[in-house]
Order: structure tokens, then sequence, then C-alpha cells
């Protein structure tokens, strides 16, 4: 059950929340007027310990997710008014009524993102909220608007349907494909596929399904290799596709050729062409045909001889999201992909026995394994894990269910001691656990926070299957922080150095700050039917993706 009282008990930053004791003295005194008998009654009513519960009918106001969203039927958008979703709401009106007392503040930084993103950024793929303008990567090419879509998702979930209207007539109009563009697949896929396709879910607006397959039609060369295996580079216009050059041997990278299976099963569902299936579940033949040195994945993989690459291993960059996917193509195929829950299993078995280890403090964490030889170090990215091994705790053995939930609360513990040992309470990009130290980032490279949602996003797991309200306290301080040191007059920007007492900003709102970091935030303080677990499946971008009913599911091998 929500929480309600819970930010109402905290500092909230961003207005002045009414005196509840000052509405319960005129209660008290009104009730005086008519007799000692309802003022009795009245009175234990107030001050029983349960009475918060009473009150919160007065005070507090949800809506319900009707049926057809929650069991991710595509809803009609003449009727979405009908689907609100819970909103963990203040006390007061909501920002939709006026007179706000105090607003909820994760739709309050959703507002300021996105209005700072339209007034100086709209178009770009990025805002650079200290300069005030747009900013792209390489990842995306000559490709525009990644932010818009990203978070056109959360606009709809935090009911914000004026701002989605303008992304959605954004994407009508200006989001093009045929363009001399190299791009990141793997980027390209989980924010731009993963978001079109959440936002077609949720809204039903046919403009959404369309992009999205379009899309995916323009990614399909990028599996032109002698393997199967996709280049990480494509150029949309001419087919041809290349791999990062830093990358060992030419190879391909386990974290993005393993992260196209979620988002290429649905295109195939919504577009009727099984092609997109068929190219991921090939990458699944080529990578069971290799041996894995002690049951583990090497982050590189060539796509011309089908070999691995160095044997690197990691469950933090390079990695991640390969066995995130694992789990989630069972649970999305509802629980009929009994190859990827067996992949997903055998892979967790391997890590724990291999990457997982107790510093002498006792804290867990996950460290990274090169030809054999651990190094003892921990990313924020593999931070994501302790919510991975939650969500497939109740699929595992039934003598490991327990243990993995214990596994899940212990990385989650030691990814919230790496944000509590910094100046701002903001984790680092990675820390370590050698030459005295625990979790604490070394080196100067490895101390700069760029808004990640890893920490938060298993935060919002664990809260879900828990209810340990920890979690929730730790979410808080995290919108704390950001609030205190990543805010700035045009935006939210990533930090260099969270050890430092004063913020040195780097001038990025990333795009996955308003798709995960804000979107993961709102679910941990919403009620656990929305967006249910046992009706959607995030995609590594966060972007909710409805589970496939077993009749519509052909897996293919």
């Amino acid at each position: 059950m929500l929480v309600r009282f819970f930010f109402s008990r905290l500092d909230c930053p961003f207005s002045t929340s009414f005196s509840l004791n000052t509405m319960l003295t005129e209660k008290f005194i009104l009730l005086l007027v008519f007799s000692g008998f309802i003022t009795l009654c009245f009175g234990a009513i107030f001050f029983l310990p349960d009475s918060s519960k009473l009150l919160s009918g007065v005070f507090f106001r949800s809506s319900s997710v009707e049926a057809e969203t929650r069991t991710g039927t595509v809803s009609d958008t003449t009727t979405r008014e009908k689907k609100k979703n819970k909103l963990p709401l203040f006390v007061g009106k909501s920002k939709r009524e006026g007179n706000l007392k105090c607003t909820n503040p994760l739709e309050h930084m959703m507002q300021f993102s996105w209005d700072n993103y339209k007034r100086y950024a709209w178009g770009s793929n990025e805002l650079r909220p200290v300069s005030k303008q747009g900013h792209s990567s390489n990842l995306f090419g000559s490709l525009k608007g990644a932010t818009i879509v990203d978070a056109l998702d959360t606009l709809y979930i935090m009911e914000m349907y004026d701002e989605f209207e303008a992304a959605t007539e954004w994407v009508e109009m200006n989001l093009d494909f045929n363009m001399n563009a190299e791009i990141s697949v793997f980027e390209v896929n989980i924010r731009f596929v993963g978001g079109l396709l959440s936002a077609y879910y949720l809204s039903g607006k046919e403009v959404f399904r369309r992009k999205a397959v379009e899309l995916g039609e323009k990614l399909l060369p990028a599996f032109k290799t002698p393997t199967g295996i996709p280049w990480a580079l494509l150029n949309l216009k001419s087919g041809i596709g290349r791999n990062w050059p830093w990358a060992s041997g030419g190879s391909s990278i386990l974290a993005e050729y393993g992260t196209l299976h979620l988002e290429f099963m649905h295109l195939s569902e919504l577009s009727g062409r099984p092609v997109f299936a068929e190219k991921v579940m090939n990458i699944r033949k080529v990578l069971n045909r290799l041996d894995k040195p002690q049951g583990l994945y090497p982050n590189y993989l060539n796509p011309n001889s089908g070999q691995w690459g160095q044997h690197h291993v990691s469950v933090g960059g390079l990695g991640d999201s390969f066995y995130e996917y694992l789990l989630k193509a069972w649970l999305m195929s509802d629980k009929t992909d009994e190859e990827g829950k067996k992949l997903y299993y055998d892979a967790l078995q391997a890590i724990e026995k291999n990457l997982i280890r107790k510093s002498s403090g006792g804290l867990t964490y996950i460290a990274e394994w090169k030809g054999g030889l651990l190094e003892h170090k921990m990313g924020h990215l593999t931070c994501f894990a302790g919510g991975m091994i939650a969500l497939g705790a109740d699929g595992g053995p039934d003598d490991k269910t327990g243990h993995q939930m214990e596994l899940a609360a212990e990385i989650a513990r030691t990814c919230h001691e790496s944000y509590a040992r910094t100046s701002m309470k903001l984790g680092p990009e990675a820390f370590r656990f050698d030459g005295g130290v625990e979790a604490i980032a070394t080196r100067q490279n490895e101390k700069y926070f760029i808004l990640r949602p890893e920490v938060i996003e298993t935060y919002m797991y664990m809260w879900r299957f828990t209810h340990d309200p920890k979690y929730r306290q730790w979410g808080w301080e995290a919108v704390q922080a950001l609030e205190k040191y990543c805010r700035v007059e045009g935006g939210y920007s990533g930090v260099r150095d969270v050890y430092a007492n004063t913020p040195n900003h780097d001038d990025v709102q990333q795009s996955f700050y308003l798709a995960e970091t804000l979107k993961y935030l709102y679910l941990l303080f919403s009620d656990d039917d929305h967006l249910p677990f046992e009706h959607w499946v995030f995609n590594t971008e966060a972007h909710p993706l409805p589970v496939i009913k077993k009749q519509n599911v052909e897996i293919r091998h």
C-alpha cells in the first residue's frame, strides 16, 4: 500500500505543507459543539495509532489503473482519462488542480527537466542545462530528439498529457530516420525503439507503432555479418556497419548485441514479420555453440569468426544488460521461454561463484574478471544487479529464492554505501574494494556522477518485493541530493566529483535522467499496481513493455 504520509513527514524542498495539527484542532473544537459523545468518538478516531490510515481517505486522492492497462492491452486514447495511475500525492491538491500545497516532487522535477529542455534544446538530443543549449553525443549521429522519445512514457505515466501531446506532435512531424547518420545500434534500440514501443502500448497512438517498426527495419542491416552477431555501429542510409575501434579484436560487445531481444520480439508482434525475432534468436544459437570460461560470458565476441575476444567479464559496463535481458525475455514471454530462463540462472550461478565477493567490512560486491584474475571494482552500472536478482528470485530453484533475495538486499546496501560515503550523497561511476578502502572511488576518472538510474532502479525493485521502508528513505535521500547538487537554473546536470564540497557540473542533462532516474523514483513512491511486474517488463532504458501472453508467444529455435 502507498505510504501516503511518507513525504509529508520529510523535508519537502518544493513548497510549504499546511499544518495537520491546525486541521485537527479545528475539527476537535467543532465536534465539541455537538456533544461530548461525538467528541469522544471522533477524538478516538483521530488519536488512535492507525489514525493516519483513516485520514488518508480524507486528505489524499489516487485513482486506479484500469484492467486493460494493467494487463498490457493497448489503451484507447479517448479513454485515457479513465486510466489514471495511482499517484504518490502530497497533502493538498495535485498540480493539475492548482493552488499547490506541496506537489509530488518527482512530478515537479520532471516538469522542470522537461520545460528547460523544451525552452533551450527542443528537438536536440539532450540539454546542456548550464550553458542552456542543445547537446548531442556521437551515439546518435545526426538522429534527433532522443530526450523527446526517451521521455514519452514518463510524461504519460505522470499524467503530463499536454507535454505528451507536444512530444507526440514532434515525433509525427520531425522524427526522421532517412539520413546519412552512423548510430549506435544498442543506444538507438533501447532509447528510440524502446521509447516508441512503450509510448504505443501506453497511449495506443498509431504513430508510435509505425515509427518503431520503421526504425526496426532500418536496424536490420546491422545483422549482415558472417555469424549474424550485429555490428555496434550502423549507417542508417548505406546500411554499412562496423564495430567500435577500441573493442578487442574488432569485436561486438556483449551488452550491445545482447540487449535487443525484448524490443525485437515486440517488433515482430506489432509488424507480423518474424524476421525481428529470428535475428535475436540467432544470437542465442551462436552463444550456445561457444564454450564459456568458468560458465561466464566474455564481453567481446568477433562477429566474423564467432569466437570470443579478450576474456574480460563484467556485470557492469560492456556486460550488464545481456544478463538482464535473459531473465526478462523469459518473463516477457509469459514464462514460456525456457531457454532464456535456463541461460539466466546458469549465468547467475557462474557470476556468484566467480565474481561475487564480500569485503572485510561485510559489504557484498560484484568484481570484474580479467583472464581469471579479479579486479575488485564495482561500477555504478553494476548496481542494477540488485534489482535484477530480486526480480528473478521467485523463478529460480525453490531452495534459492530466499538466498537470492538476501543477495539482492546485500548488493542494494553496498550501492547505498557508495552514495553515503561521498560528500554529495551521490554515487561515483565506480568504487573499489582494495588498498584498505571499501565502496569508495580512488581514481579521479571514476568520481563523476552523470544522473545514472541503476541504484534507484534497485531501490524500486527491492521496495516492490519487500516493502522495507529503508528503500524509500534511501530514494528520498537521492532526491534531496539531486536537488541540492545537480539542479541548476536550466535543468539538471551531472557532477564531476561527488567527493567535492561544491559541485563542478558537467553541463549535460542526459536523456536517461527523464526516461529512467525520474521514472524509477516515481514508481518507488507509487502503489505496486502501478505498472505491475506481472503485466509489464521494463527494458534496460526503463521503457515498460507488456508481457506477451502465452497464446501469442512463438519462440523460434
